[in-house]
């Protein structure tokens, strides 16, 4: 089993920033890919960002593209995402997500852990 925990949302005006965190833990969370999604009211969950632990490889939505950041941080068992430039199509509930499978994690049927997500809204 693996755990996540996601914190850091918020309301930001558009042009802003946030950074969202995501505390993994369990016996195997190191084996999986860690990802970000998103969804907002009325559409799917779609992928944002992905990275592995090691932190070498990293993937990227193109709509977020030179925008938001991912990060890693092992010694506290935390990802990140730095979301910059914020804009209002950018409001959602962002989903942390781990794959034990699939690279890039883009796929949101072959997750196999969510948490439970954190509401990001950029005000126009």
């Amino acid at each position: 089993q693996v755990q996540l925990v996601e914190s850091g949302g918020g309301l930001v005006q558009a042009g802003g920033s946030l950074r969202l965190s995501c505390a993994a833990s369990g016996r195997t969370f190191r084996r999986y890919a860690m990802g970000w999604f998103r969804q907002a009211p009325g559409k799917e969950r779609e992928f944002v960002a992905a990275m592995r632990w090691s932190g070498i490889n990293t993937a990227y939505a193109d709509s977020v593209k030179g925008r938001f950041t991912m990060s890693i941080d092992n010694a506290k068992n935390t990802v990140y995402l730095q979301m910059n430039s914020l804009k209002p199509e950018d409001t959602a509930v962002y989903y942390c997500a781990a794959d034990l499978s699939s690279w890039p994690p883009a796929d949101r049927k072959r997750i196999d852990y969510w948490g439970k997500g954190t509401q990001v809204t950029a005000s126009s």
